[in-house]
């Protein structure tokens, strides 16, 4: 049989490494579904139950690997499900492909069905986005949507109508400019670093701090010991954006933490008493938990220009690679005391003395940070871990401690829910010998509640811990705790998750009593293959800043006056919490 050009885009996706595929079929990718299967040996397919997912899946196989993930969906409204993830790939500037397809090249633009011009519509959500319009352009087309993914850390996409997917390969459609192979399939990675003075500026900024706090993002994820290193020597803590939590394990002498909400109450003082910044790979959003304008000099490495100075003002900014950079720059630094490190220790000792007090409490309903607290003791040293949005990305920030050569991550900058599951399967694909977990909530999953029969397809080492309090609990405390509003549209109707995992054919255990936490996860996490574990938690545990403004703690108290359901439980809650100052 003639070769076609889903054949051409399939060899040369797998010419580039690709190895994995998410998504779902439709008659509108029929010819490339084709190819898939007569590649299948070199190529995997997973087939997900919403095309959603499968973005989310690329996502965090991007995440995970450091490799472009890449995903399918057929024309019209599947490449419109794609959306959602890909956003997230967009805004946590992950490598991703999709390839959709589209109607008959020559109905186009004709109202016919599912006629809905894809490459269009992600204009905003790709940096590479093309229509193939022949063999010769398909090759064309994916050696520079990979090369613009790569090198720009975002999204890429080809749309192929129909019919083309199944033309014959002939060269009756190359013009004489497009020279065959002329396009390499492996680029050089960058090494790129600043001039050497202007590293120096940068090291006679910090050797003139006496307060020196290093903030990290996802950026420095490959940099653990310069990190270390630069913590040693400038006397000072490393405060971790949550993308970055994996860069230093949560134990190490030189971390606070997390910084936000979601963050500790070390990391808070640490930022708030600083002169000097040193941000490491990270364009955290939250401008108000950095330093005061004014406060503190402020020295940036980012990758990316535009990030330099987008979230505080920067004296000098380095643009490159941080691994690079920070080989550089540690040689032009002079050891400082470490004042400010011990001060931050001894601060993160009675943080952590807190957080033990807490995961361990025994208190009916269960408190939802006991079932994290009792998992991270369970979790191998090579687990990967993720989690989704809402009040369980609070818990899972806090009591799932990084060690080893752990994973972690969830969606950033969009914050989307419905991510941690698919994520998980992107996981397990690319590392199916390792202990895979996802935190998530019930509003999380329920959004994507049909992939647990991937998971159980697939035969997936996944390991879902679904913290059950039948509310949108992050919208809820948001509602009171920013607005100073009552709850309201919150509340969920109750899924027995345990059922519905069994129903798919996965292993199912149920949590409700705290003493049975460590034992239930313990015997869930030692199956092999797809298991869930439904941990029935009190609803009104609110997941508390590391430090409460004046502002929060009046919101909150006003919420409560003014017809907050549940009022009396959730001050009892907050006084067992040592926070009565906010009521």
């Amino acid at each position: 049989m003639a070769k076609q050009v889903s054949d051409l885009i399939v060899e040369r996706l797998i010419e580039w490494g690709v190895d994995t595929i998410f998504g779902f079929p439709g008659d509108g990718v029929d010819g490339f579904f084709e190819s898939l299967r007569t590649h299948q040996d070199k190529l995997r397919f997973i087939q997900v139950r919403h095309e959603e997912a499968a973005a989310f899946a690329a996502v965090g196989y991007a995440k995970y690997t450091g490799r472009i993930g890449v995903c399918c969906a057929t024309s019209g409204p599947g490449g419109i499900h794609l959306l959602n993830g890909l956003y997230d790939a967009k805004c946590d500037q992950q490598p991703v492909l999709a390839i959709t397809g589209h109607t008959f090249s020559d109905l186009i633009g004709m109202d016919y069905q599912q006629d809905v011009d894809l490459d269009k519509l992600y204009m905003d959500v790709t940096v590479f986005n093309e229509r193939v319009m022949s063999a010769p352009h398909a090759v064309n087309c994916v050696d520079m949507a990979i090369r613009a993914s790569y090198g720009y850390r975002g999204v890429s996409h080809i749309c192929i109508p129909k019919d083309i997917q199944e033309w014959e390969v002939s060269n009756k459609h190359r013009s004489s400019a497009n020279v065959a192979h002329h396009s390499a399939d492996w680029s050089v990675p960058s090494s790129a670093k600043p001039a050497q003075s202007l590293i120096q500026k940068g090291a006679d900024l910090i050797n003139d701090g006496s307060k020196v706090v290093v903030f990290v993002g996802r950026g420095a994820l490959g940099c653990r010991e310069e990190v270390a290193q630069l913590a040693e020597v400038v006397g000072g803590p490393v405060v971790k954006a949550l993308l970055g939590k994996a860069v230093l394990p949560d134990r190490s002498p030189y971390t606070t933490g997390g910084i936000g909400l979601l963050g500790t109450a070390p990391s808070v003082d640490a930022m708030q008493e600083c002169d000097t910044l040193i941000m490491i790979g990270t364009s955290y959003p939250y401008m108000e938990f950095l330093p005061k304008p004014g406060q503190a000099k402020c020295v940036q490495i980012d990758i990316d220009p535009t990030r330099i100075g987008l979230r505080h003002q920067v004296e000098v900014g380095l643009i490159g690679d941080s691994k690079s950079i920070l080989t550089a720059l540690l040689p032009m630094l002079k050891k400082k005391n470490n004042r400010f490190l011990r001060k931050s220790q001894d601060r993160m000792k009675d943080w952590n003395n807190l957080m033990e007090e807490r995961g361990t409490r025994k208190d009916m309903p269960m408190k939802p940070q006991v079932v994290t607290y009792a998992l991270n003791k369970l979790l191998n040293d090579d687990a990967i871990v993720s989690s989704d949005s809402g009040t369980i990305a609070t818990w899972t920030a806090r009591y799932v401690e990084m060690r080893g050569s752990m994973k972690f991550s969830l969606s950033g900058s969009l914050a989307t829910m419905g991510n941690g599951l698919p994520y998980s399967i992107g996981a397990a694909a690319a590392y199916p010998g390792r202990q895979v977990v996802c935190v998530v909530g019930d509003g999380g999953l329920t959004m994507l509640m049909g992939e647990l029969a991937t998971i159980v397809k697939y035969k997936l080492n996944v390991c879902v811990i679904v913290i059950k309090n039948n509310v949108l609990g992050q919208i809820k405390w948001e509602q009171m705790i920013l607005e100073g509003n009552p709850e309201y549209g919150v509340e969920l109707e109750p899924i027995d998750f345990a059922l519905v995992a069994t129903a798919c054919g996965a292993r199912a255990f149920t949590i409700e009593r705290p003493e049975d936490a460590e034992r239930v996860l313990r015997e869930a996490l030692s199956q092999k293959g797809p298991v869930l574990v439904q941990a029935v938690v009190d609803p009104n545990e609110p997941p508390m800043p590391g430090k409460i403004t004046t502002e929060q703690a009046l919101k909150f108290a006003k919420s409560l006056v003014r017809g907050q359901k549940d009022a009396m439980k959730i001050i009892r809650t907050v006084a067992e919490d040592e926070v009565r100052e906010v009521i």
